[in-house]
């Protein structure tokens, strides 16, 4: 569940399960909180699973689960995924922390990696209630994290690094994203005990900046070309990004006439279907359909409740905007 359900109650948010995790869908007002956050700044609670390895084998037998390597560095990170028979189990960022690893997993998934981890000599700790995640993200998200953090710094750079320093008496580490929702963006980690308060700061306190919920995470990832786990990837080889599956299924971006349900049909230009949309809503920013499909041949068509209707293949992001995801497929 949320680390600070109360603090989200009293901003009206409304909640959802995600990967068995309870997380804030909305706080109202959609499109109007998608608009502020990618103009100015937004502050939304991740449902991250998180671990702690330790021991003297923890980043060979963490690099042994994921697609990346793993940094030796203090400091730094990595993302990637975590793979069971050969297809996306979850999605990883693991970070170096000195004597021990921290790894942010998709919601509900963090028994992927502690069951992958049991035949080496490391010790792995849910850390999941302990901490809260904070993602700040939007135009000015620099400005932001830059009014609140003492460091004697400036915010971290570049991608996956990240600093140490406090918000007014609380304690935080600050991890610099890969721009997922198209906008600079930082992860800010605290004590759950620090969770209130270091929420408040991000809200009220310098920049303001409003929160959001996982209903605007995913129309701001998806305008930005940026695939998600739960929607867009379990499940899948991570060939889909490359265009190297074996089976010539890519996840592309299309636009359509009408809004087509998660799992309905794609077909071609002869009718055949050829794959199926993942994610797909009306952008606020452009006022269109946009959606991802996993597709082997080039789309012509989707099936919505309100029958089949033409689509187009679009080249990602659907909007262009100040920095471009780091998760982007290659087009």
């Amino acid at each position: 569940m949320s680390v600070i359900e109360d603090v989200h109650e009293d901003h009206a948010a409304t909640f959802r399960e995600l990967g068995g995790r309870r997380v804030v869908a909305e706080y109202g007002r959609a499109e109007r909180t998608h608009r502020a956050v990618r103009n100015v700044a937004g502050v939304i609670e991740m449902g991250y699973d998180v671990n702690v390895v330790s021991g003297p084998e923890r980043v060979p037998a963490v690099e042994a689960m994921l697609t990346t390597e793993v940094p030796t560095t203090d400091g730094k990170g990595r993302r990637g995924f975590v793979l069971s028979d050969e297809t996306i189990a979850a999605e990883a960022a693991v970070y170096n922390a000195g004597d021990r690893l921290l790894v942010y997993l998709s919601p509900g998934q963090g028994a992927v990696l502690t069951d992958s981890l049991a035949q080496w000599d490391v010790t792995v700790s849910d850390a999941t209630d302990e901490m809260a995640v904070f993602g700040v993200h939007g135009k000015q998200a620099t400005e932001k994290i830059a009014s609140v953090l003492s460091t004697g710094g400036g915010a971290p750079e570049p991608a996956h690094t990240f600093i140490r320093g406090s918000m007014g008496d609380e304690g935080v580490t600050v991890i610099a994203s890969d721009a997922p929702t198209g906008e600079e963006g930082y992860e800010v980690v605290c004590a759950a005990e620090d969770a209130e308060r270091v929420f408040d700061t991000l809200v009220n306190r310098g920049l303001n900046a409003t929160p959001f919920g996982y209903r605007t995470w995913e129309s701001l990832t998806l305008e930005a070309g940026t695939p998600l786990f739960e929607s867009d990837l379990a499940g899948y080889s991570p060939a889909i990004l490359t265009g190297d599956d074996p089976d010539g299924r890519r996840l592309v971006g299309l636009t359509c006439e009408q809004v087509p349900e998660s799992g309905a049909a794609v077909y071609d230009d002869r009718g055949r279907q050829i794959g199926s949309i993942t994610r797909a809503l009306e952008s606020p920013t452009l006022g269109e359909l946009i959606a991802f499909a996993v597709v082997t041949a080039t789309p012509t068509g989707v099936e919505t409740p309100e029958g089949r209707v033409d689509s187009d293949r679009v080249q990602l992001p659907f909007v262009e905007s100040g920095t471009q995801s780091g998760r982007l497929p290659e087009q």
